[in-house]
């Protein structure tokens, strides 16, 4: 072959040039920028596209119609609020102080009539926008308003302080409004209070309720902006009032403020803005601290620049290779939701409101607030713990502080007090695991007091927690009774689902048993281990889903003992009666903490694995992994109930692909999340369900990264083939962990033909914390067919269940 000539050569240097600039490009691609903050934000998914900081406590995002805060197709924006929770499905969750830029007249008659309070309606002045040129990444947010003559409206944050830019087009004249007597669609003002300082900043406070209707608590807000004001006024129950400094208004009535600016000499509006849920002067110190440089406003682009690095830095602890864009950014974006939450709760002093509403202080340690463990406990934590070891130290800390300070461990901690959302013991399993992963040291015998008072008791009655509140029944009979009538302090409570309760309780008894056993607590373990088999109290042989033939589930029980029998005199395990969020099909694999005992009640590993292979249309998912995954599976986020199928959308059985693992079928494990995966895309629909505070997302990179850890207190991380070709992981501690698949990557099933850990052959199907934490490399060989008589299919290869009996040990039927 002759060589090219110069001229061609010539002819090809512009392209030659574009394709090295455009190579260039994609390698200088910060993480930040990877991140799609849309994903998550449509279908329920109920994540936000605004800007945070990792574990921030201020948010800055859009208001809209939907009971999260925001949802990818409201019509209208109707300002941009302060405080957001990503991914949680109760209401009452984003927004507080809602500012928007708009343009008119304020005064008597005018776009903004100050004689009808209705005109300061955030329902009616929301502005329009469009999402082509919206842009959501870590740490930066911008949207283009279309009303009040087009207005480009931005946002970025820090982890105490953020900022606003509201650039207006066509205009001499704009306005500021900060509105304070409306959160969100749901989210009830009760009390509200805001003065006009100076001219160059606005502050007060309102008290809202929380989570799904519950207690009310304060928020102190403060707003400076890089420019004077020339105008300014306030708005209340009578109408608006200009040149007035101060407003204060009762439960669900009108209460803001709108700021005029003369945009002669500049369009755009900056505001730094900070929250505290401890007094003004928290506010106050949080944008100082954060939000000011030498005693001058941090600039718009300073933060942004202070922001994104912040997120480069967080988000490039793991690194893939391998994949496509879309696979990249679904990861980056799995891992920024994973790691907004829980949300930094001291203030800059380190000052923060405790559960008994007093004001205490984190000297050298940071305090933390919202814990939806139901959720968390299942993937979240494990994954902070792993990557973020000082994070993990101090949430747990928070934990033990609200149980000192409130007089109880939290189920569901909203800001400064208990909501007792959801059911079961989620907190047991949480703090267990951060005691295995060393997020406990020098502080067990405390956690180990609190956590025994917790599964052995129940809280006072006038105490705001429920705790337990099925043990009297459980303690005594080793069930939670099913009463829909047990009176309840909050929305939920542990006997109106006393079926998952039950097994909530046993899975949790069952990691406290093995925390109890290690501190030398021999008699709590025993007991404790025998009640983590307390879910066979549950186990109806007789009980058979006539569809599909097979027999043996689990049934509610009511106080007396008695098995639980509807009004029609039929009980089906795909009913919705006694369990939280699904049905016993679901919450039957709630159990693997003793796959010897659940694999006898199915009547032996043959028909286990038949039953699993039912409940994820496993034959489907080889013919169709994408389709079938929408097809066969629960679809809709709130499609609990009249189930038998496996949901993809909710927490209680996110394990199960692995119970195949744990009972010698690895291959299968695959191939469900395989399946899974198509689930998680680059689209505002690409989050199944919930994101629940990061707990799908954490679920997704486990997945991704192959681990995962399914059984609480163990400390074990089963092994399942990755999908990208290469993750590196920092540890946090100074050691890093490199996961290869060179076969992986190409978004194809695999299947694992053998691993190995730093050059040694690793039979295991699990890897457990203490080799884990230490790093190294984990390579996984890959094959393009299943594997059934291949790796971790022999019975040495399967852990020991922690709370199996001896008998179903010898028996062969499991581990």
């Amino acid at each position: 072959m002759k060589p090219p000539s110069l001229s061609s050569l010539l002819r090809a240097l512009p392209l030659l040039l574009v394709l090295a600039a455009s190579a260039t490009t994609a390698t200088a691609q910060k993480p930040s920028a990877e991140v799609n903050t849309f994903i998550g934000s449509k279908d329920d998914g109920n994540t936000f596209p605004g800007a945070s900081a990792p574990f921030g406590m201020i948010q800055v995002s859009p208001i809209g119609s939907h009971y999260s805060g925001w949802r990818y197709d409201d019509p209208q924006i109707r300002g941009f609020g302060h405080s957001f929770l990503s991914g949680a499905g109760c209401w009452e969750q984003g927004g507080q102080v809602s500012v928007l830029p708009v343009t008119g007249r304020i005064g008597p008659g005018g776009d903004f009539d100050t004689a009808d309070p209705k005109a300061f309606d955030h329902k009616r002045y929301g502005s329009r926008y469009r999402h082509d040129g919206e842009n959501g990444q870590a740490g930066y947010y911008k949207v283009r308003l279309t009303d009040y003559g087009g207005i480009d409206a931005e946002a970025t944050a820090l982890t105490r302080a953020a900022a606003e830019r509201y650039m207006f087009t066509a205009t001499d004249e704009g306005h500021v409004l900060v509105n304070i007597g409306q959160a969100n669609e749901r989210h009830s003002v009760t009390g509200s209070a805001l003065t006009v300082v100076g001219d160059r900043a606005v502050e007060g406070k309102l008290v809202t309720k929380s989570f799904c209707g519950g207690h009310q608590y304060t928020t102190w807000f403060r707003l400076e902006f890089d420019r004077p004001f020339k105008a300014f006024g306030t708005w209340g129950e009578g109408g608006g009032l200009p040149g007035s400094r101060h407003g204060m208004e009762g439960e669900g009535k009108p209460s803001g403020a709108w700021l005029t600016f003369d945009l002669g000499k500049g369009r755009a509006v900056t505001a730094i803005s900070a929250i505290s849920h401890v007094d003004a002067e928290g506010a106050r110190n949080n944008l100082r601290s954060e939000g000011m440089a030498g005693g001058r406003l941090l600039g718009f682009d300073a933060m942004r620049t202070k922001a994104q690095a912040v997120w480069d830095k967080e988000l490039s602890s793991v690194r893939v290779q391998g994949g496509s864009r879309d696979d990249r950014v679904v990861f980056y974006t799995a891992l920024y939701h994973a790691l907004l939450q829980p949300l930094t709760g001291s203030d800059a002093d380190g000052r923060y409101r405790g559960y008994d509403d007093l004001i205490h202080r984190a000297d050298g340690w940071t305090y933390y607030e919202y814990f939806s463990l139901w959720d968390t406990y299942r993937s979240q934590n494990q994954l902070i713990a792993l990557l973020r070891p000082q994070r993990a130290a101090d949430i747990a800390r928070s934990l033990l502080a609200i149980d000192q300070q409130g007089g109880w461990l939290p189920r569901w901690g909203y800001a400064s007090f208990e909501t007792n959302i959801m059911t079961g013991d989620p907190v047991t399993p949480f703090l267990v695991d951060l005691w295995r992963f060393g997020a406990l040291k020098g502080r067990e015998a405390e956690a180990y007091t609190a956590l025994r008072r917790n599964a052995f008791e129940v809280p006072p009655l006038n105490s705001r927690h429920a705790g337990r509140s099925g043990n009297p029944s459980y303690l005594a009979q080793g069930f939670v009774q099913y009463d829909r009538a047990f009176p309840s302090k909050g929305m939920d409570v542990d006997p109106h689902h006393g079926g998952s309760a039950t097994l909530e309780y046993a899975l949790a008894d069952c990691s406290l048993s093995m925390m109890a056993g290690a501190l030398g607590h021999g008699d709590d373990a025993a007991v404790l281990k025998r009640r983590g088999r307390n879910w066979r109290t549950l186990w109806d042989a007789d009980v058979r889903d006539k569809e599909t033939g097979f027999s043996g589930f689990p049934r509610p029980r009511t106080e007396d003992g008695q098995w639980y029998t509807p009004s029609d005199g039929h009980y089906s395990p795909r009913s919705h009666h006694g369990f939280h969020e699904g049905t016993a099909w679901q919450y039957q694999w709630l159990a693997q903490q003793d796959v010897p005992g659940l694999v006898q009640a199915m009547h032996g590993p043959q028909e286990a694995a038949r039953r699993l292979d039912d409940f994820f249309a496993y034959e489907a998912l080889l013919a169709d992994p994408a389709g079938a995954a929408r097809k066969e599976w629960v679809v809709g986020p709130y499609s609990y109930y009249n189930q038998f199928r496996y949901n993809p959308n909710n927490e209680p059985d996110l394990h199960v692909p692995w119970m195949y693992t744990l009972i010698g079928q690895p291959w299968k494990t695959s191939t469900v999340l395989h399946a899974a995966q198509q689930l998680f895309t680059n689209a505002p629909n690409g989050v199944t369900g919930n994101d629940d505070l990061g707990t799908m997302s954490a679920w997704y990179l486990f997945s991704a990264m192959g681990l995962y850890p399914a059984v609480p207190g163990t400390g074990e991380f089963l092994l399942h083939a990755p999908r990208f070709s290469r993750i590196d992981i920092d540890l946090g501690s100074g050691r890093s962990l490199r996961i290869e698949a060179p076969q992986a990557g190409d978004g194809k099933a695999r299947y694992i033909q053998a691993v190995s850990l730093d050059g040694d052959a690793h039979t295991a199907v699990w890897l457990d914390w203490e080799r884990l934490q230490k790093g190294g490399h984990l390579r996984f060989d890959l094959a393009d067919a299943p594997q059934p008589e291949g790796w971790g299919t022999r019975q040495a290869d399967l852990p020991a269940s922690p709370c199996a009996t001896d008998a179903a040990l010898v028996s062969g039927t499991g581990h």
